[in-house]
């Protein structure tokens, strides 16, 4: 597998690449300026699973703040600059974990050298990150369109930079919103570099369509055994970006632990309102440590028989519903009380 044979980077105080677990970053959507709303909505995203945070600093003010917010976050950061060499040399003043910058963005050589001494320095990683909506006119002109190949060859161009100027210390991306593209790239840059690779599947979407475009994209080339951390772009709370990267790497058998909920797809003799409900489990379960599987059944009839595979469920009837465990019904619960029921027994749930 590519991932068992890239080179370890560490980002703070974590690994990836060489084999080590795929890792799950995000990006916060506040103003990075705002150093309480930005804390606020880091630590919500490490509750929720993110490994690594990445925070856009387009100003001076934005890379002061990481100061403040990195005393305050247990999870690495990581500083998105697009154009300003000046802001990537300050976050790394101000104590960012890993800069990400486009070096066709950055300028002239010069500047681009002075970025790289600054992380050489602190032994800071680069992620050298390429995207379809940025790619270079004469690439498009000579492959005739954005193609998975100019995508590489861009990549590839802005790492030798950085290698002429001493430096290896690097993360690669290259992302497109077109999700085969995306795939043959990873293909053929997995192929040609020993860099760990950053994966994901850009302006993918909002929550609906988003997530269909990560969980392909993201699937087929996680389950080649490329990537080695990756980020699920969703339009809307980031907080929904690490549910869907857990449920990915889970699904591949990439990760373990964390509570799976099934649920019905709802019928006829459904009277309650189960989507609702389901939606509910999901988000609860999130703060529970535990490797079970908990169903979430729409009808007293079926419930019990479906529900037998999962180790504890809920089934939903008239104003009244079921607890359920491995198949065996425990008690009647008041519908209302149906996920304090759930949650008193995850609570008190011994593995």
């Amino acid at each position: 597998m590519y991932r068992d044979h890239t080179k370890v980077v560490s980002i703070g105080d974590r690994v990836i690449g060489g084999g080590n677990p795929v890792l799950i970053q995000s990006m916060t959507n506040t103003k990075t300026e705002d150093v309480k709303g930005t804390v606020a909505q880091i630590q919500a995203l490490t509750a929720a699973g993110c490994e690594i945070v990445r925070c856009t600093v387009p100003t001076m003010e934005a890379a002061l703040a990481l100061r403040e917010i990195k005393k305050q976050i247990s999870v690495p950061l990581v500083a998105d600059i697009h154009f300003d060499y000046r802001m990537a040399i300050a976050a790394m003043e101000n104590g960012a974990d890993k800069i990400r910058i486009n070096p066709g963005n950055i300028g002239s050589r010069e500047r681009i050298k002075a970025v790289v001494d600054a992380a050489k320095e602190r032994n800071i990683p680069i992620r050298v990150g390429v995207n379809s909506g940025s790619l270079e006119k004469e690439l498009v002109e000579r492959y005739h369109g954005v193609t998975a190949e100019g995508l590489v060859e861009s990549a590839l161009d802005k790492v030798k930079i950085i290698e002429e100027l001493g430096y290896d210390n690097l993360v690669i991306s290259i992302k497109s919103s077109d999700v085969m593209m995306c795939v043959k790239a990873h293909e053929l840059i997995a192929s040609r570099t020993q860099y760990p690779l950053h994966v994901g599947i850009t302006e993918a979407g909002t929550l609906y369509s988003g997530n269909i475009k990560s969980a392909v994209g993201l699937g087929i080339i996680l389950y080649q055994g490329i990537g080695d951390t990756i980020r699920v772009s969703l339009t809307g709370d980031p907080v929904e970006e690490i549910k869907s990267a857990k449920g990915i790497l889970k699904t591949l058998g990439l990760r373990t632990g964390g509570i799976e909920v099934v649920s019905c797809p709802t019928c006829g003799r459904t009277e309650i309102d189960l989507i609702g409900l389901a939606n509910q489990v999901e988000t609860m379960v999130q703060e529970f440590p535990l490797d079970i599987k908990v169903a979430v059944m729409g009808c007293v009839v079926n419930g019990p028989g479906e529900a037998k595979e999962a180790d504890i469920g809920i089934a939903g009837g008239k104003g009244v519903g079921l607890l359920i465990k491995k198949g065996e019904i425990i008690r009647k619960v008041p519908e209302g009380e149906l996920l304090s029921c759930l949650r008193k027994e995850l609570e008190h749930w011994e593995q």
